[in-house]
């Protein structure tokens, strides 16, 4: 069943169905709705051995979203996204074909990034449309917000809460609208889908949180990351006087799945344990995605997760190595000069034989300036040992939203 087809079925629904509702007209639903815009402008400048030139990407990303009241249980969301350049694009986008640069994948345009239709029940929200998908850590399934451009997903979702401090959510996505759109190009915007997602989370009164998920992608556009992933994850925070002790703790394993050409199976684990104290937390951690070093394709895959936030800033590992990858980390945050600064050390082994890969340093720094302008700086390096090269990255983005 496609996902256009539901739309006009959801809305008779609604309109056979009595609720107590917040508008007593659809008129009155569009007219009581709220607007809210934000710009979003970042700087980015990226070295990377093997090129002649720097990137530096000057980009404005400027969101309008309007959300209507309820009617009939009904409510309606769209959201466009526009992307413009600020001075000359001196670096890859993925679309301009200026090879000599690195990539920065943020193509200018403008994209509708939501646009979708909720139906609210006592416990259970539908939703059917472009919309937003973050599960858990967005290990798995998220919406790489860090690019100028979100992914997105054409998808019907159910959202269920009836049993108490437990949310179950399940997702048939027809799409997935990636980060290259708004223009057709390599690497694809869209990549069409017959995936089903699946996620629990429960969250005790003693403060663990427990995650478990099956997500069965087939991913039609891309066969050879079509994969079956079921896993668990349990997060918690142990407090002893003024000491706090975050746990997080975390496996999935995963087949393949569709038509993956490849026959395999591979696991992920994630240990990772620290101390926090008057506003400073340090961690340590251990993160492996499984791999094959004799034979290819049988690495463990995550093409639906917002992958910037994993394996060091500066994006060298977006893909699995066939030999997987064994991410080791240290980070240090807290609190400095009114905002949050942070400090991680990765360092990368292949998981599967005994390459070494590399390692990186992460710093950032974030504050928020007014009510509505908020500032942050990054810079991330990333120092090779038999895997990529050399890349030093350096971010500057302010935010304002109304």
């Amino acid at each position: 069943m496609r996902i256009r087809s539901l739309l006009l079925g959801l809305i008779s629904v609604a309109g056979l169905t009595s609720h107590a509702q917040s508008a007593d007209t659809i008129e009155n639903a569009f007219r009581e709705g709220e607007a809210h815009l934000n710009f979003r402008y970042r700087y980015e400048n990226v070295d990377q051995d093997g090129f002649s030139d720097d990137a530096r990407a000057s980009t404005l990303r400027t969101r309008l979203n309007y959300r209507t009241e309820v009617w009939r249980g009904l409510r309606f969301f769209v959201e466009l996204d526009d992307l413009t350049y600020v001075g000359d694009d001196d670096f890859n986008n993925t679309r301009n074909g200026k090879v000599s640069r690195p990539v920065v994948a943020d193509p200018d345009g403008t994209d509708v990034n939501q646009l979708y239709v909720d139906y609210n029940l006592e416990d259970t929200v539908l939703r059917l449309g472009r919309q937003r998908i973050n599960l858990d850590n967005q290990r798995f399934v998220g919406g790489v917000g860090w690019r100028q451009n979100e992914q997105t997903y054409d998808a019907f979702t159910v959202s269920n809460n009836s049993i108490a401090n437990t949310t179950v959510v399940y997702s048939y996505i027809d799409n997935v609208s990636r980060i290259f759109g708004p223009e057709n190009g390599v690497p694809a915007k869209d990549l069409d889908s017959q995936n089903h997602v699946f996620n629990l989370n429960y969250k005790s009164s003693g403060g663990a949180n427990i995650s478990a998920y099956a997500y069965f992608m087939d991913l039609k556009d891309a066969d050879t990351l079509s994969n079956r992933t079921v896993g668990v994850r349990y997060s918690n925070t142990f407090e002893l006087m003024d000491l706090k002790f975050p746990v997080n703790v975390e496996f999935a394993g995963q087949e393949d799945y569709g038509d993956n050409p490849f026959s395999y199976s591979a696991n992920y684990y994630l240990l990772e344990a620290g101390i926090a104290l008057e506003g400073i937390k340090v961690m340590v951690a251990n993160e492996v995605l499984e791999g094959n070093d004799r034979v290819a394709g049988e690495a463990f895959v995550t093409p639906a997760a917002t992958l910037h936030a994993f394996q060091g800033w500066a994006d060298q590992f977006l893909a699995t190595p066939p030999a997987g990858i064994d991410d080791r980390y240290v980070s240090v945050s807290g609190g400095l000069f009114g905002g949050n600064v942070g400090l991680t050390w990765h360092k990368f082994e292949a998981e599967s034989g005994s390459a070494d890969y590399g390692n990186e340093w992460d710093l950032a720094f974030s504050r928020k300036l007014t009510d509505h302008f908020s500032l942050l700086l990054k810079v991330a390096r990333y120092q090779e040992d038999g895997f990529s090269v050399d890349t030093t990255k350096a971010w500057l983005m302010l935010s304002a939203d109304f």
